[in-house]
Order: structure tokens, then sequence, then C-alpha cells
């Protein structure tokens, strides 16, 4: 018994090292669809598109401003070679604010909803940066690799042009 001692020791700190089983062990990263099911953003990167994960609020001024060019995008690329992917900080206290912002605009990509401090502290997690504001965009490549991510609005047009040039094309 002593000689598997070291093994589940190194086979326990592999598993709590792993993005995933940090946000299930200690909640950083769990978010909710508006169904209430649990999900990370490993859930929807690495899918073989770009992931452009666009971090919102109801009462965001230019999340407002900008969500239909962005839902424009998702249509355009959803089919090809990239999708945008929703995630609102509003949390549970001001769910039904997001949900006429996603009515609101007729958003078509999906979108999770996570407490304020779940998802800023997700954002720091993920790029070492303090959180800054709404709009926040992170983009993933196709294989789920987090490539960049840029604080306030991004132009589609740049987020396109970005895509191709990491694509190579």
């Amino acid at each position: 018994m002593k000689h598997t001692t070291p093994l589940r020791i190194l086979a326990l700190a592999a598993f709590w090292l792993t993005g995933t089983a940090i946000a299930a062990i200690s909640g950083m990263g769990l978010l909710q669809d508006f169904d209430g099911n649990l999900h990370t953003l490993n859930d929807y990167t690495g899918k073989g598109k770009w992931t452009v994960v666009m971090i919102w609020a109801s009462d965001c001024h230019v999340c407002n401003a900008e969500a239909e060019n962005y839902d424009a995008f998702h249509r355009a690329h959803k089919d090809k070679d990239a999708v945008i992917l929703g995630v609102t900080l509003d949390g549970s206290e001001k769910k039904p604010e997001a949900e006429k912002f996603i009515q609101r605009h007729k958003v078509s990509f999906d979108n999770l909803i996570g407490e304020p401090q779940t998802v800023m502290g997700l954002y720091t997690q993920l790029t070492g940066q303090p959180w800054v504001g709404t709009p926040t965009f992170l983009v993933y490549s196709p294989s789920g690799e987090l490539r960049a991510a840029q604080v306030g609005a991004v132009p589609v047009k740049l987020i396109e042009s970005f895509i191709e040039k990491e694509s190579g094309k």
C-alpha cells in the first residue's frame, strides 16, 4: 500500500491541475446555460472551429450596440469556420435582464451565464490579466487554444482578419 501512495498523490495532483478539474472543484469557470445546466468553456472550444467568446452584461451600452454585429458574424461563419459563444456576467440576480438582452437582439448563438466574480475570475485565470469590463473577447483556435484576448468592442472585420491570418489564408 505504501508504494501506491506517491502514485495516488501524483495522480491527484495531475487531476487538480487540469482546467476542468479546477473549475469543477473550486467553482471557478463553472457557468450555466439558461436551462440551469453546468458548463465550462472547454465544453464549447476545440470543436474544429474558431470560437469567439463574447463576455457581456445586459446593462453594457457597447454590448447592446454591438450584439447584432456579433450575431451576424456568427450566422455568417457558424457553418464554415467560426462561432460566437456569449458569456454574461449578469448572474442569477439579473438573469431576467440577460434573457431580455438575448430576445431583444435576437441572438442566435449559445449563451452561458455566470456570477460576476466567477466570470471575472475565469478571465483572470485564463489570461493572467486583471478584469477590466464588458465587452471582453477571448478567441480560441479550432484546437481549443486561447489565441487572443481583447477588452472592449472589436470590429467584426478585425476578428475575421485575425482568423484568416492565424489560419494561414
